[in-house]
């Protein structure tokens, strides 16, 4: 152990070394991209308010992703990279992915080093690190979902004062406008950087399916797809907006009466799965002794780790059972 603790006391110093030129090249390429920001407000013509900033930081992104150093170049390749900034995108958060999963690595493997030359747990220490990498991606996953669903409930809206715009004789980018300055985001911000994409020399078709791509989302698949045919083939585009408005409005309805219906049994997989982990925490405080038993024994240990896999399975099959696809 002694040898262990003097390894992670000569690696301690170069790691903290290695974070801090990190954190001064991380400075000056924040000062490169201030240019950067003027000339794509050179770019965009329109104000519109947070939609503005939101293709701004499209633009900054994009080309940000392009000005890796060795590190981000070598992870950007994985699989997983691709499938982070797809989430990064559909949460609206301007980070680059292989960035991303860069920092919150080496965090982790800092903390994970200092817990063990503190002497700590193990498994305490590796329990920390995971959490630190883990919980930034709860939460983009958590800012993904709500701004999805938002957007999805927003989309009739959408439909109509397309709708209503067509029929008015307007083109079908100055609709596409009218969204943008007419309804918040997040779909007025999608609907603006699409007007922007064509306005600076993308085909509207391409624009259009790159929001689809973008999003992910069906009903916008169904939107897109929509506005494909009628370019090649012709019709009333303004009559299958509105058809399309009217079936997913009746869609978000059935939603929430089936999310009303299941709500008794979410609740009850909630309780169930924290009704365990609050009565070992009262043990502790109750009758300390005994619920060390758990934790000192390894016997005690190994039915703690199947009443933890055995909750988490539960929780899993209440939710899949509850989770009634609309």
């Amino acid at each position: 152990m002694g040898a262990l603790t003097g390894i992670f006391l000569l690696l301690l110093p170069i790691a903290g070394s290695m974070l801090l030129v990190w954190g001064i090249f991380q400075v000056f390429l924040d000062l490169r991209t201030a240019k950067q920001k003027k000339v794509v407000d050179r770019l965009v013509e329109t104000r519109v308010g947070g939609k503005e900033r939101q293709i701004k930081e499209s633009l900054l992104r994009k080309r940000a992703s392009e000005e890796r150093n060795g590190l981000e170049r070598a992870v950007a390749g994985l699989q997983v990279v691709g499938r982070l900034q797809h989430v990064l995108d559909q949460a609206d958060v301007p980070w680059s992915a292989s960035r991303l999963l860069v920092n919150l690595t080496g965090l982790s493997l800092l903390i994970f080093m200092v817990m063990i030359v503190l002497q700590m747990n193990f498994i305490t220490a590796l329990a920390c690190s995971a959490g630190v990498a883990g919980l930034p991606l709860l939460w983009l996953i958590r800012k993904r979902k709500k701004r999805v669903k938002l957007m999805v409930e927003q989309l009739p809206d959408v439909f109509e004062l397309m709708s209503q715009a067509l029929r008015a004789g307007h083109s079908l980018a100055s609709a596409i406008q009218l969204v943008s300055q007419q309804m918040p985001d997040p779909i007025g911000g999608e609907f603006a950087r699409v007007f922007h994409e064509q306005n600076l020399g993308l085909k509207i078709e391409e624009a259009l399916l790159n929001m689809a791509q973008r999003t992910d989302q069906m009903d916008i698949r169904f939107f897109v797809t929509a506005v494909l045919i009628q370019r090649q083939t012709g019709g009333d585009l303004a009559e299958v907006l509105e058809k399309i408005g009217k079936v997913i409005r009746e869609r978000v309805q059935l939603l929430g009466t089936v999310q009303a219906l299941t709500a008794e049994g979410r609740l009850s997989g909630w309780v169930l799965l924290a009704l365990p982990v609050a009565v070992f925490f009262v043990m502790m405080i109750v009758n300390r002794d005994y619920g060390r038993m758990l934790i000192d024994t390894h016997t005690g240990r190994l039915m703690l780790g199947t009443a933890i896999a055995m909750d988490l399975m539960g929780m899993a099959m209440i939710k899949k059972i509850v989770n009634i696809k609309v």
